[in-house]
């Protein structure tokens, strides 16, 4: 076992255990960011902070809004808190945004668009807006723009899965290798597990867990009883299957994924791109 890790980041191979497949793959890329690391392209790097901390925040008023404002009492709420931390978004930010949700009187909905990019790439954008309206009409310019449009259907082309992700280093700060994440997976009952490649601004990736909905409270528990510092735990789309765009349509996927992970309102993006 103690070449394991060593050969996994290599070959990635397929491991079976107590009858059970678990893959160790390259990452599903149900997200935008592989594609959207496009060089030349990518707006300033606080730019893009002031984003993800825009959209953190309306997540957070609106988990506070539903279940209250206390994170003990209010999973949704403690998890959206987790992921806020992780991307080191200031203590008084957070409480700024919780206590905003008692100030606000609009309330945010939540909205999943299907759409198909060049090459017939599928799409799946999760919205959250107080304006719906303006919403729709801001995504739909934006695939207008880069050769895409809305499509029904682009759903089907997804499965929901438990994902988990959990920092690179364990509570004691210790680097957390391939071969213990492969062994804390099976603990857990994981089906999946890799470093998250989503982030490029992070230095040492997190490590991301995929299991069945249903489990996902029990996978997370068993993984922070492992040691493991937990990140989020969320309900997202991974792709069935995944498309090879021709060679003359990859760079303006890349234009349009970049285009609409700049959106304030999606806080969730994605596609099926090989």
């Amino acid at each position: 076992m103690a070449a394991v890790g060593a050969l996994a980041m290599a070959r990635w191979p397929r491991l079976v255990a107590a009858g059970r497949p678990l893959h160790v793959g390259p990452p599903s890329w149900a997200g935008h960011n592989r594609w959207s690391k496009v060089k030349n392209v990518k707006g300033p790097r606080d730019a893009a902070r002031s984003r993800l901390f825009q959209r953190l925040s309306l997540m957070l008023r609106t988990a506070a809004r539903e279940g209250g404002p206390d994170p003990a009492l209010n999973a949704q709420l403690a998890n959206v808190v987790e992921q806020c931390r992780a991307k080191n978004m200031p203590k008084a930010s957070i409480e700024a945004a919780i206590h905003g949700a008692e100030r606000s009187a609009a309330a945010a909905a939540r909205l999943l668009y299907e759409a198909r990019g060049p090459g017939g790439l599928a799409l799946l954008l999760e919205v959250l807006t107080d304006n719906p309206r303006r919403s729709q009409q801001d995504v739909r310019l934006i695939l207008t723009r880069h050769g895409g449009m809305m499509a029904e259907g682009a759903r089907h082309a997804f499965e929901q899965k438990g994902v988990v992700r959990m920092g690179p280093r364990d509570l004691q700060g210790h680097p957390v290798s391939l071969e213990a994440a492969l062994e804390a997976a099976l603990e857990a009952g994981a089906q999946d597990v890799y470093p998250d490649e989503d982030e490029e601004e992070e230095e040492e990736p997190a490590l991301k867990f995929i299991c069945e909905p249903s489990a996902l409270q029990t996978v997370q528990t068993r993984l922070e009883a492992s040691g493991l510092r937990p990140l989020s735990a969320t309900i997202e789309y991974l792709p069935r299957d995944r498309v090879t765009l021709p060679e003359g349509m990859q760079e303006q996927a890349e234009h349009l994924l970049q285009a609409l992970g700049d959106c304030p309102d999606i806080v969730r993006l994605y596609h099926n791109i090989q």
